[in-house]
């Protein structure tokens, strides 16, 4: 083989590849966008993520396609990003569908649904079970098209300042929590108040609110809960996962070139990958220090447990009945439910209970 010949040859169409890239992208229109974030900057797990997309994007297009990220109040309010992606007044946003319940229930399969599905199997219904067609066709109404872009897995039931020892104990607390959780519990007692994620612990030290819930151990320190409230109960059931979005202006995305599309939606899909693991790998020391701190851990008693599934079956049931959305996604969605539910009970539930309740050796590998 003549081997200077083939360097030769490879050099030449590693160059012209090379010296094509950038002629491509410039051949391509510059594009700045707005993004707002439901989220603040000091999460920087939440908010993080929307600049890692951002960055991927612009390197993906050579610097042709910019997106700025705002934090949560700099452009609008961290609850209206849905709003403001709606009418225009950026071009795409960050936040959680189940923020905007109060517009339309069926937003919170976007996000979670109580006792609903776990991180892996939300990725399931949404990339392989029809759950992202089901999901653009209701943001169709709102002039969105939506990305999934993070989740944070199961959550934390959050920070009290009383012991929650019965169904009893609920009744009058004042407490910050999203989507349909609110209105499971409000038929319980609770008072429930939606506010965004910077103005949580404020509300909690004046005691404006007596309890919060928010994502988990590593934001929650962040944001010095336990400095507040000492008793931290588990498990979020209204959140066996919560998947974050990046939603953007139907208009815009239309505008777009294809590449650029693309490049949005793989960062997106990374991003989601990436949030996860991010949070899996850092909760358990987080929860060490909060531990340490003087945080209480709590499991929720069984009959609070029973009580709000009993709720949340019978909330499904009426809004199949008055919500045609809602009735829409909420059939199919059921049904992925059960069968997962099927499965991992056979392989992923028997591995975990019984890998999580073994006697380990030392890590050393000594007794």
């Amino acid at each position: 083989m003549h081997r200077r010949r083939f360097l030769t040859q490879t050099g030449a169409g590693l160059a012209a590849s090379a010296l094509a890239a950038p002629a491509s992208a410039q051949s391509q229109p510059q594009v700045r966008w707005r993004m707002a974030s439901s989220f603040p900057k000091s999460l920087d797990t939440l908010f993080g993520t929307a600049t890692e997309i951002a960055g991927r994007v612009s390197r993906l297009t050579e610097g042709r396609f910019e997106i700025r990220i705002f934090a949560a109040g700099e452009l609008v309010p961290p609850l209206q990003v849905m709003d403001a992606v709606q009418n225009g007044t950026v071009e795409c946003g960050q936040t959680a569908g189940y923020y905007y319940v109060g517009k339309n229930a069926a937003l919170a399969f976007d996000t979670a649904l109580p006792f609903g599905l776990n991180a892996r199997q939300q990725n399931a219904w949404m990339y392989h079970g029809g759950g992202l067609q089901l999901m653009r066709e209701l943001f169709r109404q709102y002039n969105i098209v939506n990305f999934p872009c993070g989740n944070t897995g199961t959550q934390m039931a959050g920070w009290y300042r009383k012991e929650i020892r019965s169904v009893a104990d609920l009744k009058g607390l004042k407490m910050r929590v999203a989507g349909l959780a609110g209105q499971i519990l409000e038929r319980l007692g609770v008072v429930p108040q939606q506010i965004g994620g910077s103005d949580i612990y404020p509300a909690l030290e004046r005691g404006t609110i007596d309890a919060a819930e928010w994502v988990g151990p590593y934001d929650d320190e962040k944001l010095g809960f336990q400095k507040v409230a000492k008793f931290y109960y588990y498990p979020g059931w209204w959140e066996g996962s919560a998947q974050l979005s990046i939603y953007v202006n139907a208009k815009q995305w239309a505008s777009l070139p294809n590449a650029y599309q693309e490049a949005l939606e793989v960062a997106c899909a990374e991003a989601n990958v990436s949030m996860l693991a991010r949070y899996d790998a850092k909760n358990t020391e987080a929860l060490r220090r909060l531990v340490a701190a003087g945080a209480q851990l709590r499991a929720f008693p069984q009959p609070v447990m029973e009580a709000c599934y009993k709720i949340a079956q019978e909330m499904y049931s009426e809004l199949v009945a008055k919500n045609a959305d809602f009735r829409k996604i909420y059939e199919p969605w059921a049904r992925f439910r059960d069968e997962q539910y099927l499965w991992f009970r056979v392989a992923e539930n028997t591995f975990d209970n019984f890998v999580y309740s073994v006697k380990k050796p030392a890590a050393s590998g000594k007794k």
